[in-house]
């Protein structure tokens, strides 16, 4: 049989060694993983794939922040809007266009300006919110302000490709167009969903802290 020393002693042992663990524990902040906290996100989008193909490269400054990870996107989308109008404005260039061609790459030139002005805005103002400059009790009415500015981009994107319809138009021209312009158009409603999985999360969150006591 073991002594009453002996038993105190293992006792104070194990007592020791869970108090070690416990400060360990706390002391020591766990690892996030941005990576996969990317791909969890982007399952909200339409375009799961080509969200993680736009984002993993910004894992760093992202980390694991909803905000940082919608206002990315969005940043994202203007850079993919902009490289592809100054595509297109290159297309007026080409030998042998024709009127009605030439009409409908600039009416193309117009909107997808038009589509990088309201994603523009919609940054910007997405960008108040994350300085604190927007009043949380307005953040519902900034948050709209975002999305209508991102639905109205995606318009813009559309009408884009409407003037190339018909069969009179150059097939070449249309297709290397028209790709272009649908890969921004994923990218940009990949960014209105994260845009709408922040605000969703927000608005969860300030309900749950104004219910409490």
């Amino acid at each position: 049989m073991m002594t009453t020393r002996l038993v105190l002693s293992l006792l104070i042992l194990n007592l020791t060694l869970y108090m070690a663990a416990a400060i360990a524990e706390y002391t020591v902040p766990k690892q996030s993983n941005p990576t996969n906290f990317i791909k969890a996100s982007c399952k909200s989008t339409r375009y799961p794939v080509l969200c993680v193909q736009c984002l993993i490269g910004y894992a760093n400054s992202v980390r694991e922040s909803e905000q940082q990870l919608a206002i990315t996107a969005l940043n994202v989308s203007i850079s993919r809007t902009r490289s592809c109008a100054s595509f297109i404005k290159k297309m007026t260039k080409l030998r042998g266009i024709k009127p009605r061609e030439y009409r409908a790459v600039k009416d193309c030139i117009t909107n997808m300006d038009g589509s990088m002005d309201q994603l523009s805005e919609s940054a910007k103002e997405l960008g108040l919110i994350m300085k604190g400059q927007a009043l949380s009790e307005d953040f519902s009415w900034h948050i709209s302000n975002v999305q209508t500015w991102v639905s109205a981009a995606m318009t813009y994107q559309t009408t884009c490709l409407d003037g190339f319809a018909g069969p009179r138009m150059d097939g070449n021209l249309k297709a290397s167009i028209r790709d272009r312009v649908v890969s921004v158009s994923q990218v940009t409603s990949n960014a209105l969903a994260l845009v709408n999985h922040f605000a969703s999360l927000h608005q969860t969150t300030s309900l749950t802290t104004n219910k409490k006591p």
